[in-house]
């Protein structure tokens, strides 16, 4: 492939579409030359972000058009599996937003289609990017906390309201869950941390606040244009403009069992007043635990010696600053190393299989809330789709 531009396709302009704006590089490497969207507002707004695109529609003359070395699929999550199998079946590379899917099934499609068919599928989990993750594997890397044996993580989802119960996000239909959705990314990375994948899941939830809310839009309506603000809709009562169906839960908790013998637990809440993620990553030899997880952060290690409780841990490291960008500076990152994987190919640090163990984890953590809390075991990846894509999508034992 040669050193100019690539020429990229996007389906949806919606909340992602940012990634669009970042991966929209003229004379740099890469440029959208097509975006596909039903939305006519989406359109607009796309023409006037992306100079020169050509807007769309329909999703075909993206995914079966001439001119496209690779597509960007940011669109609402149960519309993934069938619009990368297109765009897979056609040969055009693709950029698909996590979560993967939203059911176990829909994830192993993909990824036998992009196997079948050899064409590059990478999936866009950013946060392996984020520097306080990478910071916190690196950490457990060195080996300052020993051997990871447990890792609790909570996920303080203060604009919930506003970014997941006002369109898509609020059906089961759209979503499976929010416990899949949300913890598709602190899912995979645990699972990065800790090494190892999810095999026992058990779950609880409910949908505690926003059920209650009679403050619903009509059928058809669209969002409020004052549906997001940062300094508004608190508390949670006050939140207008619901989305018509609500049936996915706003507060979940999880206990998970790797199989590296690594106990985990998650918690998602979608009513709380900040907005942040904290893990705390325990070894047999100290725990680690981020403060913050955007500018200004740090990670704390405990591992010299035994006490009471005590903030002056042995070593605070500070998250390192990246260049402006969405989540702390990771888009840009993993738009860079898509557009390195799509021109030479190899292996990248977001993974296929990796996504995938995430969606299986949270899927059946849904399904187990929804039981009253029985425990569910997470299936396993077919072998040869686990060696191939761990191959960098080669066939093992092939260049």
């Amino acid at each position: 492939m040669t050193t100019s531009d690539l020429a990229l396709g996007v389906l949806g302009y919606g909340l992602r579409g940012s990634l669009a704006r970042t991966a929209h590089r003229p004379g740099a490497g890469a440029r959208v030359t097509v975006l596909a969207d039903p939305d006519p507002a989406a359109r607009a707004k796309a023409a006037r972000d992306l100079p020169g695109v050509r807007t769309v529609t329909d999703h075909r003359e993206v995914v079966e058009g001439r001119g496209v070395d690779a597509v960007l699929i940011l669109t609402p999550d149960h519309t993934h599996a069938d619009l990368a199998c297109q765009a897979l079946r056609a040969g055009t590379p693709v950029f698909l937003e996590k979560p993967l899917e939203i059911t176990v099934e829909g994830c192993d499609t993909i990824l036998r289609t992009a196997h079948r068919t050899g064409t590059p599928l990478y999936v866009g989990h950013n946060m392996r990017h984020m520097p306080v993750v990478r910071l916190m594997r690196d950490i457990v890397a060195r080996g300052e906390i020993g051997t990871v044996r447990t890792v609790w993580i909570r996920h303080f989802v203060g604009y919930g309201g506003d970014w997941y119960f006002k369109d898509w996000h609020a059906e089961r239909r759209n979503t499976t869950g929010l416990l899949l959705q949300k913890a598709a990314h602190d899912i995979d990375v645990l699972h990065w941390i800790a090494g190892g994948y999810t095999r026992t899941v058990q779950a609880l939830g409910d949908l505690m606040v926003y059920g209650d809310n009679p403050h619903r839009r009509a059928p058809g309506e669209p969002k409020h244009d004052d549906w997001y603000t940062t300094d508004g809709h608190w508390p949670p009562a006050t939140q207008r403009g619901l989305n018509p169906v609500i049936d996915v839960e706003d507060v979940s908790l999880v206990n998970m069992r790797l199989d590296n013998g690594v106990l985990a637990a998650y918690q998602q809440c979608h009513f709380t007043p900040d907005y942040w993620r904290n893990y705390t990553v325990i070894g047999d030899a100290g725990r680690l635990e981020n403060v913050g997880d955007g500018p200004g952060a740090v990670v704390k290690v405990w591992n010299s010696r035994r006490s009471a409780q005590r903030t002056d841990a042995d070593a605070e490291y500070p998250v390192p600053e990246q260049d402006e960008g969405g989540h702390g500076g990771a888009d840009p990152l993993l738009i860079d190393e898509f557009l390195r994987f799509v021109r030479v190919g190899g292996r990248t640090d977001t993974s296929p299989v990796a996504a995938r163990m995430a969606v299986a984890a949270g899927a059946r953590a849904t399904e187990s809330l929804r039981d009253g809390g029985t425990p569910r075991e997470v299936p396993p990846l077919d072998p040869e789709l686990v060696a191939y894509f761990d191959n960098g999508q080669t066939a093992p034992g092939r260049p």
